[in-house]
C-alpha cells in the first residue's frame, strides 16, 4: 500500500479503532451468565478468532509504524534541509524556547513593586528591572513564531505529498 504521512496515521487510527471494537465484543461475549435452571445459549465468541483478528491488526500496525518511522527519519524537508524526525525534534525545540520567550517579552522594564516600610513613618518605593533588553525578547518571540510556522507548513505539506509504500 501507498501512504504518506497523513494518510498512514489516518490509517493507523482506523485500525485501532476496528481493535477497540473487537476487544470490546469480547468483553462484552467472553462471558456470559445464567440463572440456575436457567436454559440460555451463550453469546456467540470464539477465542481463537478474537485472538487471530487482534493478532493481525498488531502485526499490521507494527508494519505500519515501523515504516512511518524509517519514511520520518530518510525523507527530507527541501527548505530546512531537516528529516521529518529531526523537523519534529526541532518543533518541540522552538516552541518550548518560544514559551519562554514569551515570558521574557511580557515584562516590563521597570515595574513598581510597592512601598516597604522601614519603621518610624518612613518608606521606600521598590522596583524590578529587567536584566536584558525586553524590545530583543519581542523581537526574538517573532522570529521564533515564523521558524515555528514555516517549519510547520513545510512538514504539512511533506505529510500531505511525499508517499511511502508498506506491503500490509
Amino acid at each position: 500500500m501507498e501512504f504518506t504521512s497523513a494518510s498512514a496515521n489516518k490509517y493507523l487510527r482506523r485500525l485501532q479503532d476496528e481493535k477497540d471494537y473487537i476487544l470490546a465484543n469480547e468483553d462484552e461475549r467472553s462471558t456470559y451468565e445464567r440463572g440456575e435452571g436457567e436454559v440460555s445459549e451463550p453469546p456467540a465468541y470464539s477465542y481463537r478468532e478474537t485472538r487471530e483478528k487482534v493478532a493481525a491488526i498488531d502485526q499490521t500496525v507494527l508494519k505500519v509504524r515501523h515504516a512511518l518511522h524509517r519514511f520520518n527519519m530518510e525523507a527530507l524537508l527541501p527548505q530546512s534541509g531537516l528529516t521529518i524526525d529531526e523537523a519534529l525534534i526541532a518543533l518541540a525545540q522552538l516552541s518550548a524556547e518560544r514559551e519562554r520567550v514569551g515570558l521574557l517579552r511580557s515584562q516590563q522594564p521597570k515595574k513598581r513593586l510597592g512601598e516597604r516600610f522601614l519603621g518610624a513613618g518612613m518608606s521606600t518605593v521598590e522596583y524590578r528591572y529587567a536584566n536584558y533588553d525586553v524590545a530583543e525578547a519581542e523581537r526574538d518571540y517573532t522570529a521564533l513564531s515564523e521558524k515555528i510556522a514555516a517549519l510547520q507548513l513545510e512538514l504539512d505539506l511533506a505529510n500531505q505529498t511525499q508517499t511511502f509504500s508498506v506491503d500490509v
